[in-house]
């Protein structure tokens, strides 16, 4: 199975070609001069064709427009961001006649458009990002689908778990978010050209063609909802996924911290390069700078992300402050950096099998499991059979004993006295070796049977679905970049077109 980078890398040049590649790669050049010039483009050959412009003045225009392209191109060409800003460019190329493309146009729909295209890119960015990471996180899953780790809950151990069960655990949160990135995508690639300022315009503009051009699914619907509503809502929609995937990579790393902590971890950072970093003052240190600035990354991406967010709050509708399309990349682009830095944690982890099995071997994380046996094979309620193991545990931890070395004699007594007064056996059900093996951590994960669970048929099985999952994702970033590709190249033709004077 190819790495999440190579898969997206073999995909792309399968289908589009090196082209392609290329201009995914690019989408930092697709900025609002870009789109504005798309508009611009867009405007021209649909006007001209079908009536709402003189077909004798559009080579013309266009002449002025791809000299204005040609110059904002140039290492230090003007690229205004603004419709205000480009059409005196524009003008001065051409004259006053260009503004006759300006026929049911304002900033207001312009705007929203380019916007919502510049958020679609960087949304196929994270999206991206995403799959490189869970690739990875997946990836590792499987390679440890038969370490036994101790997890833990209200950070106590709790439990022996498989390690590659506890990463597809964390792999299914990042596929929510993935989930949440095709789901905004499709929201917010909507057209909104041809809505003008807030009802519409007496001009029969072509608004599905405009969208077909510019690479847009469909259109935004309501006139009102284009620039005054929606256009305020996809900042905040995509703050809440990047909120998720901060705090996704956050408590990861949390729990490698919590590693950090210990004398002597069974999860730890390779040591060297930028993962760690001996300490200044006291030599035996080796400092996790890698955990210390993913975890700062996210923190700054749920920084950055409550700024839409905070923003818009209190405004009449179509307000600028949660619009601005540099602060929402610059938000786009800290979630980016989080799963980045996540993916450099997992390729950086390094898990001593045996200290795990140590640790789970040293406390009672398997205690749960005679409470259960007690009760599926010998009926015994549950919580006289959980009263049977937490009085096992207290005389173990009184005494300095771990399950391993732990007197079957003692369990003997503490059962009977545990039962005594009641209708359960009055002996201890289980032979010494059966008790030894309800106690081993290996043989617990091996025996569990529900659906979800770290035994080894069902570890094969959601490891499978995951990759499915992760190809579906790695498909769709595909094919939503061939639309938009195949839409503009489609769009240069038709300008191209339109010939020169």
């Amino acid at each position: 199975m190819p790495s999440g980078t190579r898969f997206a890398a073999v995909l792309l040049a399968d289908i589009f070609g090196q082209a392609a590649i290329a201009m995914s790669q690019e989408s930092s050049a697709r900025d609002e001069f870009f789109w504005l010039a798309q508009m611009n483009k867009a405007s021209l050959v649909i006007n001209s064709q079908e009536g709402l412009l003189d077909p004798g003045i559009a080579p013309g225009i266009a002449e002025a427009l791809r000299e204005v392209i040609a110059s904002g191109d140039t290492p230090d060409g003007e690229r205004p961001r603004t419709v205000i800003s480009f059409e005196p460019l524009l003008i001065e190329a051409g004259g006053t006649e260009v503004t006759l493309l300006h026929a049911g146009r304002s900033s207001q729909d312009m705007h929203a458009t380019f916007r919502a295209a510049m958020l679609r890119d960087k949304l196929l960015e994270l999206a991206d990002q995403l799959h490189v990471t869970t690739t990875t996180l997946v990836d590792l899953a499987e390679r440890h689908a038969g370490t036994v780790v101790p997890n833990y809950t209200n950070g106590v151990a709790a439990q022996p778990n498989s390690f590659g069960h506890y990463l597809l655990g964390h792999a299914a949160g990042l596929d929510r978010d993935a989930q949440r990135i095709r789901e905004a995508y499709a929201r917010i690639d909507r057209s909104a050209m041809g809505t003008t300022v807030l009802n519409g315009t007496s001009w029969p503009l072509n608004r599905q063609r405009m969208a077909d051009y510019l690479g847009f699914a469909g259109l935004v619907e309501n006139a009102y909802d284009a620039s005054q509503i929606s256009s305020m809502d996809h900042p905040v929609e995509v703050a809440s996924i990047i909120t998720s995937v901060a705090l996704h990579g956050g408590n990861f790393v949390e729990d490698v911290m919590t590693q950090y902590a210990q004398t002597r971890p069974w999860m730890l950072l390779e040591e060297g390069g930028d993962n760690t970093y001996v300490s200044s003052a006291m030599p035996q240190k080796r400092n996790p700078g890698l955990l210390n600035n993913t975890r700062s990354d996210a923190s700054q991406a749920i920084v950055l992300a409550m700024g839409p967010v905070i923003q818009t709050p209190n405004i009449t509708p179509g307000m600028p402050d949660p619009k601005s399309a540099s602060d929402n990349a610059g938000m786009v682009d800290a979630g980016i950096a989080v799963l980045s830095r996540l993916d450099a944690v997992l390729n950086a982890l390094v898990i001593d099998e045996e200290r795990a099995l140590e640790e789970l071997n040293s406390d009672w994380t398997a205690s749960q499991e005679i409470a259960d046996r007690l009760m599926r094979d010998h009926g015994l309620p549950f919580r006289e059979g959980h009263h049977v193991a937490s009085e096992i545990v207290t005389y173990a931890r009184q005494n300095g004993l771990g399950p391993l070395d732990f007197p079957y004699p003692e369990a003997q007594r503490i059962y009977a006295e545990a039962v005594m007064g009641t209708d359960a056996p009055a002996e201890l059900p289980f032979a010494e070796d059966a008790f030894r093996e309800i106690l081993d951590p290996e043989a617990i994960i091996r025996a569990r049977a529900t659906s979800g669970g770290p035994q080894p048929d069902e570890m094969t099985r959601m490891i499978d679905t995951a990759r499915t999952r992760l190809d579906d994702h790695g498909a769709w970033i595909v094919e939503r970049r061939e639309v938009v590709t195949a839409a503009l190249l489609t769009l240069d033709e038709d300008f191209e077109g339109l010939g020169q004077n």
